[in-house]
């Protein structure tokens, strides 16, 4: 499989995000708002502690590496879509977390 940059995520995130925001409008008239992305995006973030938390064997629950690494892709993609959402390049955004981290140390 071939490695994913960062453009590739931004544009295949947004041309996603927009089949959402159609289904949305399908079923619910209007599409989500920015604070509704992010809910959503709260509630698949807790998925993904409770699908370590199986890995680990500290909660009980079976086969959760698959939905495990499902939902880790989704949590990208979720950042991807509310940092385009709040005009704020995810790229530079997390350069910028990564030197000034990096410099801590």
């Amino acid at each position: 499989m071939a490695k994913l940059d960062f453009i590739q995520l931004k544009e295949r995130s947004k041309q996603i995000r927009k089949s959402y925001h159609q289904l949305e409008k399908q079923h619910h008239q209007t599409e989500w708002t920015v604070e509704e992305d992010a809910l959503a995006f709260l509630t698949d973030a807790g998925l993904v502690g409770r699908n370590i938390m199986s890995q680990q064997e500290r909660w009980p629950k079976t086969n959760s590496k698959k939905e495990l690494e499902h939902k880790l892709g989704e949590c990208v993609w979720w950042l991807t879509i509310l940092a385009d959402r709040t005009e704020i390049d995810i790229e530079e955004a997390t350069d910028k977390f990564l030197n000034k981290t990096e410099q801590l140390f």
